[in-house]
C-alpha cells in the first residue's frame, strides 16, 4: 500500500458547512480553502498540495454551487509535503523543472545603418496664367 516514510489516507471532506457561512458568489473559493484548512488539521502538516482533480469538481457546477462533500485520496511523504487528489483519479506526477544557469545571448552584428538618398528638391513653378 504505502512505504513506511510515506503516509496514505483516504477522507471524505464535509465542505457545506463551511460553504454556508460565506455569500453565494464566494462559495467555490471557502469550499477549497476548507479542504486545505481540513487536511492540515487531519495531516499534521502546512505543506498541502491540491491536486487539479479537486479543484474541478469543486468548480464543477459554478462557483455557487460547490459538492456538498469530496471525497480525497491523500499522501504524505518523508518531507511533510501533503498531496491530495479526488478518490479513484489518476495520480498526477509534479514535473521538476531542472535550472539551468542563463544563456547569455550572442549580441548579433548589427548592419551598417543604411543611408537614405535624398531626392533633390526641385523648385516648384508657378502654374502659368491663363489668358483670356
Amino acid at each position: 500500500m504505502a512505504d513506511a516514510k510515506k503516509m496514505e489516507r483516504s477522507y471524505t471532506i464535509p465542505l457545506r458547512r463551511e460553504f454556508l457561512k460565506v455569500p453565494r458568489y464566494k462559495r467555490a473559493k471557502k469550499a477549497t480553502a476548507a479542504i486545505k484548512q481540513f487536511l492540515t488539521k487531519h495531516m499534521k502538516s502546512d505543506k498541502i498540495k491540491v491536486g487539479t482533480s479537486i479543484n474541478e469538481k469543486v468548480w464543477e457546477n459554478g462557483m455557487r454551487n460547490p459538492p456538498s462533500k469530496v471525497r480525497v485520496q491523500v499522501v504524505k511523504d518523508e518531507e511533510g509535503t501533503v498531496t491530495a487528489e479526488l478518490f479513484g483519479a489518476k495520480k498526477t506526477e509534479v514535473k521538476k523543472v531542472n535550472k539551468k544557469a542563463p544563456v547569455k545571448k550572442k549580441e548579433a552584428q548589427k548592419p551598417a545603418p543604411a543611408k537614405e538618398k535624398k531626392t533633390e528638391d526641385k523648385p516648384v513653378e508657378a502654374a502659368p496664367a491663363k489668358s483670356e
